[in-house]
């Protein structure tokens, strides 16, 4: 419940401060209690909601939901990278960005089609990837920082991708790179070469290998990795700064956007299909 009276410890630099002061006294972080509703924040990301998890557990359903959406589309041979593929329109219907949905300004799909995926190869790839990558930077930026880079990253990723081509395109692995970007980012700050050097070969192995496989599309892979690179230069690192309450706001809108985001293209790709 919210919190009306009484103090808190200030996301940001950890001091005990009033709940509604205006601002910190020590770090001067606005609003550091969030008008009584940081400590509700806190505890609801801090310590129950995993967001990588919950990444995860977010692409697997609407991988399985997508196959039972539209199950004729599983039988028709594509070939072995593609096994159990989604079909179009139902990827359409639960966000898939560029082609049509980008036609009709559906700026929403930027984020839905993060966690679309179009095989069990894909899924399992960029699955395993976001649960090697992801854990760390949660630990290094915080996990409202981390959510909110792979986000953005995805997102800047498909922007790109969208003003180069009018292809359709999902996938997570433009928010993948940002993850990548991220570390980078992190090792360069800390003066940790080696990790800088590691994250740089898997960037440029993956990109190199996006080239190699049909149908990957690397507009989103680079501009994923910009997106995530200047997400990450602009936040603070754990040990540095903590996360404030208006971090993990943005995160949980950034999920908000994104359920309701697969209802709106539910809704009107439902009603599409219906008025034709």
């Amino acid at each position: 419940m919210r919190q009306t009276q009484g103090s808190l410890v200030c996301p940001q630099c950890g001091k005990l401060v009033g709940i509604n002061e205006p601002t910190c006294p020590f770090c001067g972080a606005w609003r550091p209690g969030l008008y009584g509703w940081a400590p509700v924040l806190q505890r609801l990301v801090g310590n129950h909601l995993d967001l990588i998890s919950l990444i995860v557990a977010t692409c697997v359903t609407l991988y399985v939901i997508a196959l039972l959406l539209q199950p004729e589309a599983i039988t028709q041979p594509r070939g072995m990278l593609s096994f159990l593929s989604p079909g179009t329109r139902a990827l359409y219907q639960l966000g898939m960005t560029g082609g049509i949905a980008w036609q009709l300004g559906w700026w929403w799909t930027l984020l839905t089609a993060i966690y679309l995926h179009g095989s069990v190869l894909h899924i399992l790839f960029n699955v395993m990837w976001i649960r090697n990558l992801g854990p760390a930077v949660s630990e290094m930026f915080g996990p409202g920082r981390a959510f909110v880079i792979f986000n953005v990253a995805g997102a800047f990723g498909f922007l790109v991708s969208n003003m180069m081509s009018n292809a359709p395109t999902i996938g997570a692995s433009g928010s993948i790179f940002g993850l990548l970007a991220a570390l980078i980012v992190y090792g360069r700050r800390r003066g940790s070469s080696m990790m800088s050097q590691q994250m740089w070969q898997y960037a440029i192995v993956l990109f190199i290998f996006g080239f190699l496989m049909p149908g990957i599309n690397n507009r989103a892979h680079g501009g994923g990795f910009v997106g995530g690179w200047v997400a990450a230069y602009l936040m603070g690192f754990v040990d540095e700064q903590r996360e404030s309450s208006w971090m993990l706001l943005l995160a949980l809108g950034f999920i908000a956007i994104t359920l309701v985001g697969i209802g709106l293209s539910f809704t009107k790709v439902t009603g599409i299909l219906l008025a034709g």
